[in-house]
């Protein structure tokens, strides 16, 4: 066979959780971004906006630690969704070292409007699983410190 028909030997690689979960990770991101990427929501605007639906009032800290986002990535991501008029901070009456984060009418319309989205794109990217390996797969990834 031509080397150039011969395929891509991955050596150790093909035996690595962490390169087939990035595998895992790239493909679900694009099928993420071609679902919701028109309307602006990335997987982690859609974990924040997500997080504080369920949680209205919740610090930064909180919500940072909640998504897996540090400091450094939350502060940003909060402004630029402050911006868009979707979430606002509140300082809080007991600590000024903390605000706290509720989504806005537009935050939670666009939540609804991305929870439609992201069924489909977990119906797609999750087709090829029953019910039971998808449930089973979640139970495994979140040994990993979900």
């Amino acid at each position: 066979m031509p080397a150039t028909r011969k395929p891509t030997a991955l050596g150790s690689l093909a035996n690595l959780i962490g390169f087939h979960l990035r595998l895992a990770q790239l493909a679900v991101f694009k099928d993420f971004e071609s679902e919701l990427g028109e309307i602006g929501v990335t997987p982690a605007v859609y974990s924040v906006l997500e997080v504080l639906q369920k949680n209205p009032g919740l610090t930064q800290s909180k919500l940072a630690s909640a998504v897996r986002l540090d400091r450094s990535s939350m502060v940003p991501m909060l402004d630029k969704l402050g911006k868009r008029g979707l979430v606002e901070r509140l300082a809080s009456t007991t600590d000024r070292r903390h605000n706290h984060l509720f989504l806005t009418t537009a935050g939670t319309d666009l939540l609804r409007l991305a929870d439609d989205r992201v069924a489909l794109h977990e119906a797609r990217v999750c087709a090829e699983f029953a019910p039971a390996e998808k449930r089973a797969l979640i139970k495994l990834l979140k040994r990993f410190g979900g």
